[in-house]
C-alpha cells in the first residue's frame, strides 16, 4: 500500500513538473506575439484618434512617462507625442477618471497644438453594461461627442454634462459615468494647456520604463 501511494505521488509531481514545464514553454513561445499584438492594438486606437497622414514620426516610441494630480491621483500615464517635419502636432495622453460609477475609467485623450480635441477612446473600465458601458466605442458613438471640440479653459462651461448646464449627453439611467469621462477629458487638456512646451522638448522615456 505504502508502495502504491508513493509510486501515485511521484506520478503526481512528475505530471505537476511537466505541466509546469509546458506552460512556461508556452508564455516563452508566445510572449513576443502577445506584445506584438499589443503594440499594433495601442496603434490602431492611437491612429483612430490621430489620423496617420497627420505625422510623420514613431508615434508608438516617442512618449513619456508621467504624473499628474490632473490625469487621475498620482497615477503613471504615458503621452504618445506626434509630430511632422519636427513640429509639434498632438498628443495621445492616458488618463483615469477616478469617480466613475464602479471605480476608474481609463482613457486616452488625444488633444491637438491647437487645443482642440482630437480624439477620445476608453481604454478600460468596470461599468454597468447596458448604461455606463456606452464610453465604449463598440457599444455607442457617444465618446466621439468629444472630436473636433474646442477648448477655452478652466472656465469654459461647455466642458460638462447638459443634467450640468454643459454641451454633453449624459445616458438615460446613468449620469456619473459620462459626467466622469467629460470632467477627465477636461482636465486632460488642461494639462496639455498647461504643460505642451515641455513635453515636445523632453526626451522620449516611455519604452525605458516599461
Amino acid at each position: 500500500m505504502k508502495i502504491a501511494i508513493t509510486h501515485n505521488a511521484k506520478i503526481l509531481a512528475l505530471f505537476a513538473i511537466t505541466c509546469t514545464f509546458i506552460v512556461g514553454l508556452i508564455d516563452f513561445v508566445t510572449k513576443d506575439k502577445i506584445a506584438e499584438q499589443a503594440q499594433l492594438n495601442l496603434l490602431n486606437t492611437l491612429h483612430s484618434i490621430i489620423e496617420p497622414s497627420r505625422l510623420d514620426n514613431d508615434l508608438y516610441n516617442d512618449c513619456l512617462i508621467i504624473s499628474d494630480p490632473l490625469l487621475g491621483n498620482g497615477i503613471e500615464q504615458t503621452v504618445y507625442l506626434a509630430r511632422f517635419n519636427e513640429q509639434p502636432v498632438a498628443a495621445a495622453i492616458t488618463a483615469t477618471a477616478p469617480d466613475g460609477y464602479n471605480g476608474n475609467i481609463s482613457l486616452l485623450v488625444a488633444v491637438n497644438i491647437n487645443g482642440t480635441i482630437s480624439g477620445v477612446r476608453t481604454l478600460q473600465h468596470n461599468e454597468t453594461p447596458g448604461l455606463g458601458d456606452k464610453i465604449e466605442l463598440r457599444k455607442s458613438d457617444w465618446i466621439n461627442s468629444f472630436s473636433n471640440k474646442e477648448f477655452e479653459g478652466d472656465n469654459d462651461k461647455r466642458w460638462a454634462v447638459k443634467k450640468d448646464g454643459g454641451n454633453f449627453d449624459q445616458f438615460t439611467g446613468a449620469t456619473i459615468t459620462p459626467r466622469a469621462v467629460v470632467n477627465a477629458v477636461r482636465k486632460t487638456a488642461i494639462y496639455f494647456d498647461e504643460h505642451k512646451a515641455s513635453l515636445f522638448t523632453s526626451n522620449a522615456s516611455c519604452r525605458q520604463n516599461s
